[in-house]
């Protein structure tokens, strides 16, 4: 049986929709905002002590970041700042690039000693390197850590020892080693965590995607006491409604097709307004013709179309999540595009949205970001999509940066051209705090710059007629809300689908 694909039922409509220029306006005009309130915060012009950057996934929020810390260290007021994040990872890059704009003496990564000789060769020769206060230049003006790190116990009195009072604060009596402080991927960083390097500056800066996973299950809440708070949700929820709290959204994204951006709305729901950069035609991918359904798939996915093949007939799998049967399908497609080769083509911009050039990566010369990534819940599942990578990596001879697989909570912060995935939900006979985690679907949609493609067994529509209510948003956290069978059902009508009948397929 031939696949025939349904186009979505919510699809791009050009008359609603800003691109290049027009869209990436939206998020300077969003950036000059929030740093022209923390200036005045920081001059003593304005009563605010927390200012909130929402962002979409692929927003460019760890430019936006970089941006205001530039423009704040400007400001006579402004001596130095610190820059948090959960992971090393996280802090790593951040402190290369900030090191690249402001210079090495101006830049501190601020590191524990087991990780010190980890740091990438390319960062330690854009910043210094301290793996204890004392070590920190007392003339550096940016010192970046992690939660861990920044918030170590006495740390903030050793900041205070070494590299003396940035901001004094008479009235109440508090002196603070840092002016700012900046926190990247915020909406990660669980409120306890937040709680201990939240004194190093009398003003917080939050900036990060509102669909980030949290490092802890916030359904878990360890505090018995008062049922409004929980120091496992993320910490920009905790002050969000507060009259001391300025927040904005980033109302533009660079990373997705222009054909993804119904999809990326369905997620951020709440947003007054969401527009991509890249226009109609900015990514294409090139493949030989292959033939039968699995050129009518790669069609779809090649449209920019967010493609969703359901597989009817398919062997029973160990568990809903835990699925070698369709894991099987996701290799005979993948293996059908890298046979004759195939290659993503993308549009380059300036610094304000403009196209200004073209790029290409292909399968025989992969360049910058992962070209496949196949992404799966659990741990066992990706050890099948492991297998699948190193199969395929091994029988075409692909060189590194072809094919990869991940877990979703891994890839969270990473960029590839095509996704393909498996559904959290597929075989599943209920939702349940796993599969429904607002996050874990959302990274797993928005990570492709080129093609996104979810396999599922037959059945969704099933499932979510016949699931139970469930909560929807406990306690307002966008990142790690469950979905309700409404949210799952709005965001499934941005897919192109088809099913696939095995049984009838040679």
């Amino acid at each position: 049986m031939t696949i025939e694909f349904t186009p979505p039922a919510v699809a791009y409509d050009a008359a609603q929709s800003r691109h290049h220029r027009s869209a990436a306006a939206e998020n300077v005009a969003a950036v000059d905002e929030a740093i022209s309130i923390a200036k005045a915060a920081v001059g003593g012009s304005d009563t605010y002590d927390k200012v909130l950057l929402r962002a979409a996934a692929g927003a460019g929020k760890s430019y936006a970041l970089r941006r205001m810390v530039g423009e704040l260290l400007d400001e006579p007021d402004c001596q130095r700042i610190a820059v948090a994040a959960f992971t090393n990872k996280q802090v790593f890059a951040l402190a290369g690039a900030l090191g690249t704009e402001l210079g090495a003496d101006a830049v501190c990564l601020f590191v524990s000693r087991d990780r010190y000789a980890g740091v990438p060769a390319e960062v330690r020769s854009e910043v210094s390197v301290a793996s204890s206060t004392p070590e920190i230049p007392a003339d550096a003006q940016v010192v970046l850590g992690t939660s861990h790190k920044l918030g170590a116990i006495r740390e903030r009195s050793r900041l205070l020892e070494n590299l003396g009072a940035a901001r004094e604060d008479p009235e109440a009596d508090e002196s603070y080693p840092f002016d700012v402080l900046m926190v990247d991927e915020a909406w990660q960083l669980p409120l306890y965590l937040f709680n201990r390097i939240e004194k190093l500056a009398p003003i917080a800066v939050g900036v990060g995607d509102v669909g980030q996973l949290p490092p802890l299950d916030p359904n878990q809440n360890p505090w018995r006491g008062d049922p409004g708070y929980n120091p496992y949700r993320a910490w920009p929820t905790a002050y969000e409604g507060a009259s001391t709290t300025f927040s904005i959204d980033l109302p533009a994204v660079w990373r997705p097709t222009h054909a993804q951006i119904p999809l990326w709305r369905a997620f951020y729901g709440d947003w007054d307004r969401l527009d991509c950069v890249a226009g109609p035609g900015d990514r294409t991918i090139e493949r030989r013709d292959l033939g039968g359904d699995e050129e009518l798939v790669w069609d779809s996915v090649a449209s920019g179309v967010p493609t969703l093949v359901e597989v009817a007939g398919l062997e029973d799998s160990e568990a809903p999540d835990i699925d070698p049967p369709l894991m099987g399908v996701a290799e005979q497609l993948i293996e059908s595009l890298i046979e004759g080769g195939f290659a993503v083509h993308s549009t380059t911009y300036d610094g304000e949205g403009e196209p200004a050039g073209s790029a290409r990566a292909s399968s025989d010369s992969p360049s910058g970001d992962p070209l496949i990534v196949v992404l799966a819940t659990r741990n066992q599942a990706v050890d099948d999509a492991q297998e699948v990578v190193d199969r395929l990596t091994s029988k075409h001879d692909l060189p590194d940066g072809v094919l990869v697989a991940s877990t979703v909570d891994s890839w969270q912060g990473q960029t590839n051209a095509i996704t393909v995935a498996l559904h959290p939900l597929s075989g599943a006979s209920r939702l349940d705090e796993f599969n429904s985690a607002f996050g874990r679907l959302a990274v797993t949609c928005t990570r492709a710059t080129h093609g996104l493609l979810l396999l599922a067994r037959d059945g969704l529509d099933e499932l979510l007629d016949a699931a139970p209510a469930r909560p929807g948003t406990p306690f307002g956290e966008p990142g790690t809300r469950e979905l309700p069978r409404q949210t799952h059902q709005r965001i499934l009508r941005t897919f192109a689908r088809g099913v696939w009948e095995m049984e009838n397929h040679d």
